[in-house]
């Protein structure tokens, strides 16, 4: 199976794992911003949950089989073109390449689509708990769409000679320079289809791979392994890209880190508050001290299941059991 190296090669590459624990934080904390006031009193109050879970996708990678499809799909395993042909709905998907197919070369957008279905039943459920897990996870799912990395088969510039890129472009240079970004992304708004959506963050970013390798791959000619030194990181010592390379690759990026982490962090808050809307705009002020008991909970599941049985089916692919 793919995903089990790209895991490994990823993480280790040069001591870095997607968007960086520090950059998926920020992003998560920084989309509750975003959120209207009937929102924001819940999700501000949980801010810190929202924060720290915003990397619970990526420590589940190391137990979980399944979790590591979820952050990636190498499009290029699919042809020329493949933004554009491939199935946006699971169900379609499945019957043209199989499930085991496409767990190998990743299900990142489908996955998205799932677990805003399962956002939305827990709003319509009023499990707080449900609601603060869920958002923390399609935060961390939606900001490694807008990784460009994330979209391709040479997800480490291992195919290229330039293995150590992933890190270098998703955690390096947010961290280096995260202070000097424009966090100002305007109010969350509702998207009309979140798999759609979804598909167009991903396609965004596959739009900027070759930038992301080809920029680095003649900036290197420059400084060969001089773009290497060693830093202190608590009681470690790890090798890493110097201040002054990463300064120059990003200056040669022109501003695509901060675009994809700004774009990031709106399409969370669009996410959630969509997910929102699509319950019925439940109370969740309400919901800031409230803790279910077990057995309410169990009703309320029964309730929504009852209520799901005698609905008017959606379509097949806009089924979220399909999904």
């Amino acid at each position: 199976m793919k995903a089990i190296p790209k895991i490994f090669l990823v993480c280790v590459g040069l001591v870095f794992c997607n968007w960086g624990f520090f950059a998926h934080r920020k992003i998560n904390q920084l989309a509750v911003y975003t959120l209207p006031p009937s929102m924001a009193g819940f999700y501000k109050k949980n801010i810190q949950y929202l924060s720290e879970a915003a990397v619970n996708p990526d420590r589940r990678r190391y137990a979980i089989p399944e979790e590591a499809p979820r952050h990636f799909i190498d499009l290029d395993d699919y042809g020329d073109s493949a933004i554009y042909k491939l199935p946006r709905y699971w169900s379609e998907a499945v019957k043209q390449f199989t499930e085991d197919s496409l767990q190998e070369r990743g299900i990142l957008p489908w996955h998205i689509y799932r677990v805003y279905f399962q956002l939305k039943d827990a709003m319509l459920l009023k499990d707080p708990n449900r609601i603060l897990s869920l958002s923390a996870d399609i935060g961390h799912y939606v900001a490694d769409a807008h990784v460009p990395l994330h979209t391709t088969k040479n997800y480490d510039g291992q195919l290229t000679g330039q293995t150590g890129i992933h890190g270098f472009w998703e955690s390096r240079l947010p961290e280096l320079y995260f202070d000097e970004y424009d966090f100002f992304v305007g109010p969350a708004t509702y998207l009309p289809n979140v798999q759609l959506a979804a598909w167009e963050m991903i396609r965004h970013s596959n739009l900027a791979v070759d930038s992301v390798l080809l920029l680095e791959k003649e900036l290197s000619k420059t400084f060969g392994e001089n773009k290497f030194n060693f830093e202190t990181k608590g009681k470690q010592t790890v090798k890493v890209y110097s201040q002054e390379y990463s300064y120059k690759y990003h200056q040669a990026l022109s501003g695509m880190v901060e675009r994809m982490f700004r774009s990031s962090v709106k399409s969370i808050g669009d996410v959630w508050y969509t997910a929102w809307v699509d319950a019925g705009q439940p109370d969740l002020k309400s919901l800031i001290n409230y803790k279910p008991t077990p057995e309410e909970l169990e009703a309320r599941k029964k309730e929504l299941a009852a209520w799901k049985e005698k609905k008017i089916q959606p379509r097949e692919h806009e089924n979220p059991e399909n999904q």
